[in-house]
Order: structure tokens, then sequence, then C-alpha cells
């Protein structure tokens, strides 16, 4: 982003919940978003809310991206699998063409792609996970751009494997002093409050810096911004995020226009 013109994503991992698609939050939450990760198997989703979700993305104008984790719907794909380097670029690979070919039937393209949960968390200190999601994803194509934390070693990884990439700021979660986020174990990991939230996003976009939960400064400059779907009150933060973004002279681009 250049220092005169600020522009940011915001995205959601989306797909996640089948009660979410047929109760219209998916689709109020979709309206305020610029980019979607949806789940593709692995942590959550199957072909008809891939169908579901991509659908409603298309109608609204939203980026769509593959949101692949470690293949544990049990656990949400929030706990670590020991899983060797070649079976995470598979699962990787299979989970990112599952939602491709949902894509290639609807006339839709698919832009970037977001390791979810536990996957991501480990490959943001793990060189050998994160290399291991850019070969996955090489498998399918090379054009897509590569979400990470900002910040991050593992864009470092994605940049030399020769992907774009988006740096990734949270606008729900709280960050430990190390840029890593606070894990949801911890009862002030997520946040909800959505005029706080907005706030502390906007000092973010603005100065580049973030405290950490013990009040350590974290510089970050990101790309994206994300909600989690799943955050109570996700349609209204990011509302409340959208309406302050553009009060405070943000404005709010799709992904692939960033990167």
């Amino acid at each position: 982003m250049s220092s005169t013109t600020l522009a940011v994503d915001i995205n959601s991992d989306m797909g996640e919940r089948a009660e979410s698609l047929w109760d219209s939050s998916e689709e109020q939450l979709m309206r305020f978003v610029t980019s979607a990760n949806i789940a593709c198997g692995g942590h959550a989703g199957d072909p008809t809310s891939m169908q579901a979700t991509v659908w409603l993305a298309k109608k609204y104008g939203v980026c769509v991206g593959a949101h692949p984790s470690f293949p544990d719907q049990k656990n949400f794909g929030r706990i670590q699998m020991q899983l060797s380097r070649d079976e995470i670029r598979k699962t990787v690979h299979n989970q990112i063409e599952a939602l491709g070919e949902v894509c290639s039937q609807l006339r839709c393209q698919l832009t970037h792609v977001k390791p979810h949960g536990a996957l991501y968390n480990v490959a943001v200190k793990n060189l050998e996970i994160a290399a291991a999601i850019a070969e996955g994803t090489k498998l399918w194509s090379s054009e897509v751009i590569l979400v990470g934390l900002a910040g991050s070693e593992m864009i470092e990884v994605w940049k030399d494997a020769g992907f774009r990439v988006a740096e990734e700021a949270f606008v729900d979660r709280a960050y430990e002093a190390d840029g890593t986020l606070r894990s949801r174990d911890h009862d002030d990991a997520l946040l909800t409050d959505a005029e706080k939230a907005t706030q502390r996003t906007i000092e973010l976009i603005k100065t580049g810096t973030v405290a950490a939960i013990d009040g350590t400064i974290l510089r970050l400059h990101p790309t994206t911004l994300c909600i989690h779907s799943d955050t109570p009150g996700s349609y209204l933060l990011a509302r409340t995020l959208r309406e302050g973004l553009r009060k405070a002279g943000v404005d709010v681009k799709p992904l692939i226009t960033l990167t």
C-alpha cells in the first residue's frame, strides 16, 4: 500500500457451517467483505456448501479463495496433525482442486489460498510446513495469491516459492508479543466489541502498529484484514469496520487488486 492512498481487503472464512448458509447470516456478512476463504473439505465444507458459498461470492462480487486445512472435521482443523510434508502437500492440493472444480462449474475465478486453523498457525513458524503448503498450491496453480500472517516467516517462504502474497492482520483476534495469534484457549483471545475492534484496526492501518496482549507494540503492514464468520456478531463487526474505514479515508478493495 502506498503512503498516500491507504487501501485494504477484508476477508472472511466462510462455508464452514451449514446453518449460516441457510439462515442468511453468511449472506449478510458477504455483503461487507471483499474476499471469501471457502472451506473445501478439510476442516469443514462439502460440494453443496462450496457451491452455495461460491454462488454468494459471485452475487456480491467477492473474490473466492480456498481455505485448506488439516483433514480433520472432527476437531474443525484446530489441532495439529502429525502429517509428513508430502501428506500436507497432497491434502492442500486436493482441497484446492475440489473448490477449483466448483469454481469452474460456476464460471468463477479462484484467486487466492489461505490455510485454516492449526495448519496456518503451525506454518507461521514451521517453514517446512509453510513450504509444503506452497508446493500443494503450486500443484494446482502458481498464479493464485497466498494469504498468511503479516510479518511472519511463512510470507518469505511463499515469496521465495514464486507466489504473490497477502499479509493478513486480524480484526477479531488478540496477538501475543511474538506476533502470533493468542490461543483460543484463553478467554481474551477473541475480540467481539465492534467499535473497539474497528478503532484498533484503523490505528493499525494508519500507523502500522498494534498492541499485543501484554502491551508489546507490533509493527505490521497488512494487505488484508480477517473477520471470522463464526465470531459472535461478525456481520455487525464487518459493517462497523467498513463504515469506520470509510470515515478514516481508507479504501476497501478486493484482494486481487492489491497484490
